[in-house]
């Protein structure tokens, strides 16, 4: 089962969501809220596989909201305005419903979803095997060995993949969330929303900094803190 979050804060809107996911069998309804906090709260608790967001919405709006989220789940915005369709594809969305779409427009976008479900569950097992990838970067497909890699910063569509032994990063087109699905997770961390570190870099931590180097120092995001102190934690040797 596929579990979801259908959250709108128009009480039709949202009982209409409610309506096309129980018309497919293999989607499981988690919870439909009426706004974001009400959803941060469940995904805090649960693990939810795709989020169904309204983008207007009241305090704090679905886009915004999906941004805030660490660790976010498959996103299908819905809306009234097409003119949103350039921040949907930043935040890496599924698909962009037009509001009123049909059932038939929800069963595309679903089925959107089972595939990158379905391509995660490769890229899991492939990671857990592969010493390298391949990145395109000046009309170029580079292969990078992972551990070679110290950082990733991300420069809005773009990221720079910074190696050993290279003065200058790496510049491709790609997403910080496409590139983590290939990293493992007990070597790499996002540990801002611009930064990836390589764990094993580390030479020591300041305050809210990590520093690689003397001249490389990458600061740590209060959304990540928390997650990055509970793996120090887990390191720290103490009298």
């Amino acid at each position: 089962m596929i579990r979801c979050l259908a959250i709108d804060d128009e009480p039709l809107a949202l009982e209409q969501l409610k309506k096309y996911i129980s018309m497919v069998p293999f989607l499981e309804l988690s919870g439909a809220c009426n706004d974001a906090f009400e959803a941060m709260s469940i995904i805090a608790h649960e693990k939810i596989d795709v989020i169904f967001v309204d983008i207007n919405m009241p305090d704090l709006s679905g886009m915004d909201f999906v941004r805030s989220l660490i660790d976010a789940p498959l996103v299908v915005f819905t809306t009234a305005y097409s003119k949103y369709a350039v921040d949907a594809y930043k935040v890496d969305a599924v698909d962009y419903l037009l509001k009123p779409f049909s059932f038939e427009d929800f069963n595309r976008a679903v089925c959107k979803v089972m595939k990158q479900i379905e391509m995660r569950n490769i890229t899991t097992t492939e990671k857990l095997s592969s010493d390298s990838i391949f990145v395109k970067s000046d009309y170029k497909i580079l292969k990078i060995e992972i551990m070679d890699i110290e950082y990733i910063e991300s420069m809005s569509e773009y990221l720079k993949i910074f190696v050993t032994g290279d003065k200058k990063p790496i510049i491709t087109l790609l997403s910080m969330r496409k590139i983590e699905s290939y990293l493992p997770d007990d070597t790499f961390m996002r540990i801002h929303r611009s930064y990836i570190v390589n764990l094993n870099r580390i030479k020591e931590i300041n305050k809210l900094r990590v520093i690689l180097d003397k001249d490389t120092y990458l600061p740590i995001g209060d959304n990540y803190k928390d997650k990055f102190y509970e793996y120090v934690n887990r390191k720290f040797i103490c009298k």
